[in-house]
């Protein structure tokens, strides 16, 4: 193709009949909003504002961050990142004695762009003290309901799939997911201290048919069957809620109590889109730490980098009390409830397209 043949570049978003086709979905999303803060209004929770700029922007290994400097007025540098989540300001609020606490944040995660990602979005997180996570599960359940109510919504539909947001969603542990959908049995590579037994789990994928790469960590292979086999399964008909992660697979979430080769983690699926991530919180600040270095070593091993620990977060944990909280993708939530298709669509403002 020379360049006379190529396709025309898309237009702008700002431009004139681009926006008026993105609008209704734009205001559909701002009645969502709205109806989401009444929610968490009359539930006695507190809605708070955390800053963007944070001395870590999160330690998890696959996570992304965009960095900065603080310039000092005599010219002395710090190194600070845009955050991925609020959490741990979040979890520094409840260690303050805040009990019930919601927050709409703009969060910033590098290196993800596509129908499903962009790098500057919407969190909606929400903690309880005092409360386990079945109750953000019920939480969860209530406010797709309440979006899809909110804009007249029957059905969420995406890439050919349905689903009744009304309905309760299934409850579905990882163990069971990997059994159900790829015929493997995770749980026999987890020992009861939540070590992972990496040739264990090659070996049942190779059984099972899936590729397996001589460098492939265990959470590689976990990773693989989650995205091939059991997500493109999930929220076909209701949501489901993929529980009881393996304790490896949860570095912020406490273990369960019956079984501590799993933790109190749980991601809500809708369409197969993942929608939202909650955990019944760690709050032992040693363990954290254990966790974090854990983390921050596989991402030195995969990319050559690492995000510094924050010390104040990890210092807050002592004083936190057993508390559950979530984290939800409220554009994607607006995508399904809205019929969009790709996330930009919901997003006011979206960030420039960057060179391939």
């Amino acid at each position: 193709m020379n360049r006379t043949d190529a396709p025309p570049a898309p237009s702008p978003w700002w431009t004139p009949h681009v926006h008026a086709d993105r609008r209704p979905f734009l205001l559909a999303r701002n009645r969502i909003q709205a109806a989401f803060r009444r929610f968490f209004d009359e539930r006695g929770f507190v809605e708070v504002d955390t800053a963007t700029l944070q001395v870590s922007p999160g330690n998890e290994a696959h996570l992304h961050a965009f960095a900065t400097q603080a310039v000092g007025p005599g010219g002395s540098r710090t190194p600070l990142y845009l955050h991925t989540s609020p959490e741990f300001a979040c979890k520094k609020l409840l260690a303050a004695g805040e009990a019930r606490i919601s927050c709409f944040a703009h969060v910033y995660r590098n290196r993800e762009r596509g129908p499903l990602h962009h790098p500057e979005f919407t969190m909606l997180e929400w903690y309880r003290a005092g409360e386990t996570y079945e109750a953000l599960m019920r939480d969860a359940a209530e406010l797709l309901a309440l979006a899809a109510d909110t804009v007249g919504a029957r059905t969420f539909t995406f890439r050919g799939h349905a689903v009744d947001p009304f309905r309760e969603p299934e409850r579905l542990s990882v163990a069971e997911a990997f059994l159900r959908f790829a015929g493997i049995d995770l749980l026999a590579s987890v020992d009861r201290s939540g070590a992972t037994d990496r040739e264990r789990l090659a070996a049942s994928l190779e059984e099972a048919g899936l590729r397996v790469a001589p460098d492939d960590t265990w959470s590689d292979l976990f990773s693989r069957v989650i995205v091939e086999k059991v997500e493109p399964n999930l929220g076909r008909g209701r949501a489901t809620i993929l529980d009881r992660y393996p304790v490896a697979e949860a570095a912020l979430a406490r273990p369960a109590a019956d079984d501590p080769r799993v933790a109190e983690r749980f991601e809500l699926y809708a369409c197969g889109v993942e929608l939202a991530n909650a955990f019944g919180e760690l709050t032992d600040p040693a363990e954290q730490r254990v966790r974090f270095e854990a983390e921050m070593a596989e991402k030195m091993r995969v990319y050559g980098e690492r995000y510094p620990l924050d010390e104040d977060f990890l210092a807050a944990l002592a004083l936190m009390p057993q508390a559950s909280g979530i984290a939800l993708g409220f554009d994607r939530l607006a995508m399904l409830a809205t019929g969009a298709t790709r996330i930009d669509q919901v997003i006011w403002a979206p960030v420039p397209e960057t060179a391939p």
